[in-house]
C-alpha cells in the first residue's frame, strides 16, 4: 500500500541521524510521558470502577433492590400487597421482612445489633453470603436444658466480637418488652447461633443478625403484620423506575426506597472522585503533549532547509502542517499503545493476584477491586489523542510558514 508523502517523510523524521541524538532523546521522552500518563489513568479508573461495582454488589448482596413501607407504619395483610407488586412487570421477587434494633448479650460481651425477620421462602440474599450453616435452620428449634431455643444467624465480625460461633447461646434484649410497677421492662429472649455470614461489608458483618420473620412476629408482638418488603427486580438499573411504578400502583399509604436512592451520596462521591483523579492524571498527559510541541519545535528549526525544498517542489503549506501533525500524532499513538499495554497488565496482575490488601474497618472492602471498562479506556484514549493533537497546531503551523526564499538565498 502506497502511503501518502507526508506519513511517509514523518516517518523518516522520526530516524534520528548522528547529529539529531538530542531531538531523539526527547522524542523517547515523549512517547514514555504519554504512556506513563496513558497507564496511570487506565489503573486508577479501573480501580475506581472495580470499587464503585464491588460496593454495589456488597451492597445489593445484603439488601433488595427496593423497599416498600407503609407511612401507617406496620403493613397488615402484606400478603396481597406482595402479589399486587408481583404482577408488575420487572420485578423478579417480594419477600416480608421486621426491622428493629436489638442488644445482644453472651454474659461476658454485649453488643448493638440490628435485626431482621426474615421469610426464608422467598429471601434469597441471605442464602448467597451464608458461610456456616443452613438457611432453612433458621426456622428450627431446639431443645437446650430444658429450654426451648430458636435459631439466629449473625454476621462473622459481630460473632468474633462477641466470642461467639455455630452452637453457641446468645441472649437478645428486645427494646419492647412487658409494662411493670417500675416501667418498661425490655424484653430477652436467648437464641442458639446456627449460622455465620460474610456480606465483606464490615459495617453490616458487626451489626447485622437475622431470625425467622415467625419469631420476630411472635416477639414483637406483630401478629401478622410486617415492617416492610424487600422487592428485588431484573434488571437493577431499572430500580428507581419500578419503584416509581410500584407507589404509583399502589398508592397511599404505601411508599418505596431504591437502593441507588438510599446510596445516592456514596456513589456520587465515587463518581466525583473518579472523574477528579481523571483530570489530575491527565496532567501527566498534558506535561507529555508539552514535550511533544517542543520535539516538534525543534524538529522544524533542523529541518528548515528540507522544508524549503519540499515547498519549492510544490508541497503546500497543508502538506507541511500534515507533516509534523502526523509526526505529533504518531509519538502521541506509540505512546498511547504502550500505556495501553502496561495499564491492562497491570490491572490483569491487580484482578489475578490481589496482592493489595486493605483494611477492613476503614475500607468496605478487603482486597483492591479492578474493573476495565471498555467506555473509560475509550475516552483515556480519545482525550489523549485530542490532547496530543493539541500540542502539534503550532510547530505545524510555525512550519508551514517558512519561507522557502528566505532559507534558500543563504545556502
Amino acid at each position: 500500500m502506497k502511503l501518502p508523502f507526508e506519513l511517509f517523510i514523518s516517518l523518516r523524521y522520526l530516524r534520528a541521524k548522528k547529529s539529531q541524538k538530542f531531538i531523539s532523546l526527547t522524542t523517547l521522552i515523549s512517547i514514555l510521558g504519554v504512556s506513563l500518563g496513558v497507564m496511570a489513568l487506565i489503573v486508577v479508573l479501573s480501580v475506581m470502577s472495580g470499587f464503585e461495582k464491588e460496593i454495589r454488589n456488597r451492597i445489593l448482596g445484603i439488601n433488595p433492590h427496593i423497599f416498600v413501607f407503609s407511612f401507617k407504619g406496620n403493613i397488615e395483610d402484606y400478603y396481597k400487597v406482595a402479589q399486587k407488586i408481583k404482577e408488575i412487570k420487572g420485578v423478579k421477587g417480594v419477600s416480608p421482612f421486621i426491622y428493629t434494633q436489638v442488644m445482644l448479650n453472651t454474659g461476658k460481651r454485649v453488643s448493638g445489633a440490628v435485626l431482621r425477620g426474615i421469610d426464608v421462602h422467598t429471601c434469597t440474599n441471605l442464602a448467597k453470603i451464608l458461610r456456616y450453616g443452613r438457611l432453612k435452620e433458621i426456622e428450627g428449634v431446639e431443645k437446650i436444658d430444658g429450654n426451648y431455643l430458636p435459631s439466629i444467624i449473625i454476621g462473622k465480625e459481630l460473632a468474633r466480637n462477641l466470642g461467639i460461633w455455630v452452637g453457641d447461646t446468645v441472649s437478645v434484649v428486645f427494646p419492647f418488652g412487658a409494662i411493670t410497677p417500675q416501667g418498661l421492662s425490655p424484653k430477652t429472649k436467648q437464641f442458639l447461633v446456627k449460622g455465620i455470614f460474610e456480606s465483606g461489608m464490615y459495617e453490616y458483618d458487626c451489626s447485622l443478625v437475622y431470625i425467622s420473620l415467625r419469631e420476630a412476629q411472635r416477639l414483637l408482638n406483630f401478629g401478622d403484620s410486617v415492617t416492610g418488603l424487600e422487592v428485588t427486580v431484573n434488571k437493577i438499573f431499572k430500580a428507581k423506575d419500578i419503584a416509581r411504578e410500584i407507589q404509583q400502583f399502589l398508592k397511599y399509604p404505601f411508599w418505596t426506597r431504591d437502593w441507588m436512592e438510599m446510596n445516592k451520596s456514596l456513589f456520587s462521591a465515587l463518581r466525583l472522585e473518579k472523574l477528579a483523579m481523571f483530570i489530575i492524571l491527565s496532567l501527566i498527559v498534558l506535561v507529555a503533549a508539552f514535550n511533544i510541541a517542543s520535539t516538534l519545535i525543534m524538529i522544524v528549526m533542523e529541518k528548515n532547509k528540507d522544508i524549503a525544498i519540499l515547498k519549492s517542489m510544490g508541497a503546500t503549506s497543508t502538506n507541511i502542517m500534515k507533516i509534523f501533525v502526523y509526526e505529533g500524532l504518531i509519538i502521541g499513538g506509540i505512546g498511547i499503545i504502550l500505556g495501553l499495554i502496561g495499564g491492562t497488565g497491570i490491572c490483569s496482575l491487580l484482578s489475578h493476584y490481589q496482592f493489595i490488601q486493605l483494611p477492613k474497618d476503614i475500607y468496605y472492602i478487603s482486597n483492591l477491586p479492578v474493573e476495565m471498562n471498555g467506555w473509560d479506556i475509550f475516552f483515556i484514549v480519545l482525550t489523549t489523542l485530542i490532547i496530543c493533537f493539541l500540542a502539534t497546531i503550532y510547530p505545524s503551523l510555525q512550519a508551514s510558514r517558512v519561507d522557502p526564499i528566505e532559507v534558500i538565498r543563504y545556502e
